[in-house]
């Protein structure tokens, strides 16, 4: 270990979170208690996910889980669409045969974007309006909120949105939190927006683990989730008073039939009513309704609404991202007119070469570094990733810590593209319009978050 470089690392990791504080639209709101609960939180989680197994264990375990959802979920896209995927989530392979019939070799086809990623939707976004219908996911989200809110000091949502993002990336974790956002003020969408571009999802952990080595994919999870909370903060910090410091389940949503309480008979009936379920042990209110809170409407009618959510979210998230996509490519061929070597990438690489360098890297490093940082930004993690698993193995261990955990992330303009789709398809105009207007910061959060990710990784490998 270069002292220098060290010395670099923990200055580079200074200079990211001062960058939240000078580009912050209010400066004056930002909590520095908080900030510096969840700065120290995640050098403690970097420190032990990097040196003990236990920890890593302990993610990828849950990773696990939910890929094996995702595995599911193939099962039901290989039946719609069985010459496109393999109910196990693989790609189909065809046996090629010359004119006479004869078999001359195989044939497999390549896993399309909307396919592999966005149609689990289809079982996700029901699964967990299932647990919200039962009541077990604002329970859950009550007391994870707690518990980080309690440590991180931030509003009890955000937290459990941030453990939310690590295991189901931003669209499935923006699907089954619409009631929230619809009862939220604009501010605290922005906020959710800037989150939303520093995740993963868990069915894709298995792919990235095949392509750059595993220890640092699950390391990277729980880093970016917590550098969401540290950064949406200091780039838009929001005032949020205990009267909103609450969370939505079902109760409460507004397509639930109401109570009838309009009457004096109406209400002696449902404080009868009341009063007999709190007198119930509390094994048997787990299957008992509580009268006091709104009725819910038929399970299938819920059900059958759910799932058309999640097709609608999916054909407006696959147009947004072919748009942006196009509009990259766009730039790219203008550029190109222009001089050859001109493009996007390159001008993200030259611009990102100094916090490439303040990671504590060589300048040689530092410089191809930035172009991974450059190509991921107007491409994605998978395309970086297929660049450098080949020789990942043999890069020095501080650089290949801090390149895999940078990568790891959905950080790009197509992400950006998709956020903005999840976001109108499920919240008013007003809403929208707030977004809109941070998209520079949106932009800038994810970018900010990698990098405090790696920074933060990189002081513990060397």
């Amino acid at each position: 270990m270069n002292p220098f470089y060290l010395i670099v690392n923990i200055v580079g990791l200074l200079v990211f979170i001062g960058l939240g504080w000078l580009l912050s639209h209010d400066r004056k709101h930002i909590q520095w208690k908080s900030v510096g609960c969840l700065v120290l939180l995640n050098l403690v989680i970097s420190w032990f996910l990097t040196s003990f197994e236990w920890g890593r264990a302990a993610v990828q375990a849950c990773a696990n889980g939910f890929t094996w959802i995702v595995d599911i979920a193939y099962q039901g896209v290989n039946f719609t669409f069985g010459n496109w995927i393999n109910s196990d989530g693989s790609a189909v392979v065809y046996n090629a045969v010359d004119s006479s019939g004869q078999v001359i070799g195989t044939v497999t086809t390549s896993l399309n974007f909307v396919v592999q990623t966005l149609m689990p939707i289809l079982l996700i976004v029901p699964l967990f309006d299932i647990l919200t219908y039962i009541g077990f996911l604002p329970w859950l989200i009550k007391w994870i909120g707690r518990g980080l809110g309690f440590i991180t000091r931030r509003p009890k949502f955000e937290t459990f949105f941030a453990v939310e993002m690590m295991f189901l990336g931003n669209t499935e974790a923006l699907a089954v939190s619409k009631i929230q956002l619809e009862r939220m003020k604009a501010d605290r969408n922005v906020t959710l927006a800037m989150m939303s571009m520093s995740c993963i999802t868990a069915s894709i952990v298995g792919a990235y683990i095949q392509m750059i080595p595993g220890e640092f994919v699950i390391t990277a999870i729980p880093l970016n989730c917590i550098n969401a909370l540290l950064i949406s903060h200091m780039l838009y910090p929001v005032e949020v008073t205990p009267e909103e410091d609450v969370i939505y389940g079902l109760e409460g949503a507004g397509d639930e039939i109401p109570v009838d309480t309009s009457t004096p008979e109406a209400r002696e009936v449902e404080s009868k009513e009341v009063a007999a379920y709190k007198a119930l042990p509390w094994y048997k209110k787990i299957f008992k309704h509580n009268p006091a809170k709104p009725k819910k409407e038929p399970f299938f009618t819920f059900l059958g609404d759910s799932i058309l959510t999640g097709g609608q979210l999916i054909l407006i998230i696959a147009a947004n991202v072919t748009a942006f996509v196009a509009l990259t490519g766009l730039i790219d061929g203008i550029l190109g007119l222009i001089w050859s070597n001109l493009s996007l990438e390159n001008i993200l690489a030259v611009i990102l070469f100094v916090p490439a360098w303040l990671l504590g890297l060589p300048v040689n490093e530092a410089w191809q570094f930035a172009q991974f940082m450059g190509l991921k930004l107007v491409t994605n993690e998978f395309v970086v990733m297929g660049e450098i698993q080949d020789t990942v193995n043999n890069f020095a261990q501080h650089y290949k810590a801090e390149i895999c955990v940078f990568t790891t992330s959905f950080a790009n303009l197509g992400t950006l593209g998709m956020v903005i789709a999840c976001f109108k398809s499920m919240v008013n105009k007003e809403k929208n319009d707030a977004i809109s207007k941070q998209i520079g910061r949106i932009f800038l959060s994810g970018i900010l978050v990698s990098l405090c990710s790696a920074a933060m990784v990189g002081l513990f490998e060397w």
